[in-house]
């Protein structure tokens, strides 16, 4: 298990995209779609909201545009009692991150991400202030923030100041495709960072492309978490889905978590919703089976709402979720 500084007097900063989600307000394709609703939206954001309604002291490291959506994600962050004294503004002219979902039929979506040298990207080296990572016990970095620099630079001094400083690194993969110019590039780039982390988690898909230089037709979570363990991980968690997770840590455990029955609206930001309870279970010492029932309470009120960040529960409606409805039990 991770032992966090007791003595820092914050709990964890999320490092990356702070972006915008715009929802079609109706089923079918996008084409047909008239309105839209917005919202804050980028995993490292989401995460940040449901770490904050959680309970944890929560911080955000991040670069917004200089305008209306940019403000818009400031202040909503700002609201759920996240401190946004390290979200700077971009340059004129560069935008924040969209992303657009489109909404089929119930239980099929599809969503189209617009990250074209877009803000959070331009995070660089000279933003980052070592002591505002120190004072806290965690920082959850995004993989996306990988993909390009400046940014990426900026992942890896973030990591150094929170290794020298006793502050204990979280790594969620975070694949978008699209951002990437190559999955090499991403295999490369995601393995150098995750031999740093504290914590790795991810879906298979995204261990899958972490691999794909070094172990590509393994396919396999106990060969994925055994590599980073050997490296120094000390957890790391991969998410299945609606099949649950499995979890392995460095003094050779292995837990299988499950799920909690759900009336799935929208599944946007169910790993989001699982890393930030996962995230509150781990920095307050509590066992990693029961941090999986958090997560997967957390994870299962996530997707009954219909957006990612104003979806994610507070402490009082995970831990009602798991008194009333049945661990392991499926729809």
């Amino acid at each position: 298990m991770i032992q966090f500084d007791s003595t820092k007097p914050r709990d964890v900063v999320a490092f990356g995209r702070a972006t915008v989600d715009l929802y079609a307000n109706g089923f079918g394709p996008i084409e047909e779609i008239a309105t839209f609703s917005k919202f804050v939206g980028g995993s490292p954001a989401n995460t940040a909201v449901a770490m904050a309604n959680l309970g944890l002291r929560t911080g955000y490291i991040g670069k917004v545009s200089d305008d209306g959506l940019g403000r818009f994600v400031i202040r909503y962050l700002e609201g759920k009692g996240i401190d946004i004294s390290h979200i700077a503004f971009a340059a004129p002219g560069v935008r924040s991150g969209l992303t657009i979902g489109e909404f089929i039929a119930p239980r099929k979506s599809n969503y189209y991400v617009y990250r074209n040298d877009c803000a959070d990207l331009q995070i660089d080296c000279a933003q980052l202030d070592e002591k505002y990572i120190a004072s806290h016990k965690m920082i959850l970095i995004s993989g996306t923030s990988l993909s390009h620099s400046p940014v990426r630079e900026a992942v890896f001094l973030a990591m150094e100041f929170a290794r020298r400083n006793g502050t204990k690194i979280a790594l969620d993969l975070d694949y978008r495709e699209g951002t990437w110019d190559s999955v090499q590039e991403a295999s490369i780039y995601y393995m150098m960072a995750c031999e740093k982390a504290d914590m790795v988690l991810g879906t298979r898909e995204e261990f899958d492309v972490m691999e794909y230089c070094y172990m590509p037709d393994s396919h396999d979570n106990r060969a994925s978490a055994n590599r980073l363990l050997k490296a120094g991980v000390s957890i790391v968690s991969i998410k299945k889905g609606k099949k649950g997770s499995d979890v392995y840590t460095s003094d050779g455990q292995v837990y299988e978590g499950s799920t909690y029955p759900a009336k799935i609206e929208n599944t946007f930001g169910a790993g989001d919703s699982y890393s930030g309870a996962f995230n509150y279970c781990m920095i307050h010492g509590i066992s990693v089976p029961e941090a999986l029932k958090y997560a997967a309470a957390s994870s299962s009120i996530t997707i009954s709402g219909q957006s990612c960040s104003e979806a994610m529960p507070n402490l009082v409606q995970v831990e009602e979720y798991m008194r009333t409805h049945e661990y392991g039990a499926q729809d």
